[in-house]
């Protein structure tokens, strides 16, 4: 017979972990069998870095988060052994270091994921990695808004240019 604490630990990890796929805006599940724990250990300091948890999980915790989740469309990428990166503000950050890290080490193999609340398979997160980072799509923002301004300016510098040539002949 099950011990009531250890029952209790568990229903407290699976409620943890329904959370966080709730709270999270990127969930994604990889496959790290065959990592050494090396590779381990820098895939989670880059992960780390970029300010997103980094967990290994059992499968069957996981479903159950799935179910109070709503979320049972990603228990059919819930095989072998599973890590899941939960980001809670950038969507891309945790896509674009797994698909890197995986390119890298062929060992790495992330599955699917978590966006915004809908699951996406491979493909989609791998869409994802090829985004540029918040940081790249605000600096493009912010050039697009500048360029009417900019353009704007050099406009009148060359009116002013143009009447300073005008008044000196």
């Amino acid at each position: 017979m099950a011990n009531a604490k250890i029952i209790e630990q568990k229903a407290a990890q699976v409620t943890e972990v329904s959370e966080k796929l709730k709270a999270s805006s990127c969930a994604i599940v990889a496959d790290y069998r065959g990592l050494n724990v090396a590779q381990v250990t820098e895939l989670r300091k880059q992960l780390r870095e970029a300010g997103i948890e980094f967990q290994v999980l059992k499968n069957t915790l996981v479903r159950r988060a799935t179910a109070t989740a709503e979320l049972t469309e990603l228990d059919s990428f819930l095989s072998g052994p599973t890590a899941i990166a939960f980001s809670k503000d950038d969507i891309i950050a945790p896509a674009k270091i797994l698909t890197d890290f995986a390119k890298k080490n062929d060992k790495l193999e992330v599955k699917a994921g978590v966006v915004e609340g809908k699951v996406v398979d491979f493909n989609q997160i791998k869409a994802l990695a090829e985004l540029p980072s918040r940081e790249g799509l605000l600096s493009m923002l912010l050039s697009v808004l500048q360029a009417p301004v900019r353009n704007f300016a050099l406009a009148v510098k060359a009116v002013a240019e143009k009447q300073e040539g005008g008044a000196q002949a």
